[in-house]
């Protein structure tokens, strides 16, 4: 039973690392649960108490950065409000036409597509949906960084 309580953490370990690509999926949280899963299944040896808490405190500061890092991406470069709500329509979108990268492409479609409803000419709508895109490109970066180090840990610990 143990070894499969931990297949099943390494499952949820890989899917969290296919989340940080794809915004329906709850990377860095399904990646924690698996260190969480795998320290159960160990008898709380693999991972020492304050390992957990500080993967666990940089889960839960990942998820508030996860919006506020395309946010600034998008402020820095003059995105208003409905260019960032059109990047994130143009992710959930770019997921089912063009998986993975759908979500990046579809991020930027998405930003132009918001700054022009939101009546800016082509170059400040094209600007900002570099912003946009930017600062999408640095978010993912991040947490497939943050989640990938948890996985080569789960790995580690695991055999």
């Amino acid at each position: 039973m143990t070894t499969v309580v931990i297949l099943l953490g390494l499952i949820l370990s890989i899917t969290g690392l296919i989340g940080c690509i794809l915004p329906i999926i709850p990377g860095l949280p399904l990646s924690y649960i698996a260190l969480l899963i795998l320290s159960f299944a160990k008898d709380w040896e693999p991972f020492s108490a304050t390992f957990l808490i500080v993967t666990g405190v940089l889960t839960g500061l990942m998820l508030f950065l996860d919006y506020a890092i395309p946010v600034v991406g998008a402020k820095k470069f003059g995105a208003s409000k409905i260019g960032v709500w059109g990047s994130f329509i143009g992710m959930i979108i770019g997921i089912f036409i063009f998986p993975p990268f759908g979500v990046i492409v579809g991020g930027f479609l998405g930003a132009i597509a918001g700054e022009l409803l939101a009546g800016k000419e082509g170059d400040d709508a094209i600007r900002a949906g570099i912003g946009v895109f930017l600062g999408n490109l640095f978010n993912i970066g991040l947490k497939m960084g943050i989640s990938g180090f948890m996985l080569v840990f789960y790995i580690k610990e695991m055999l």
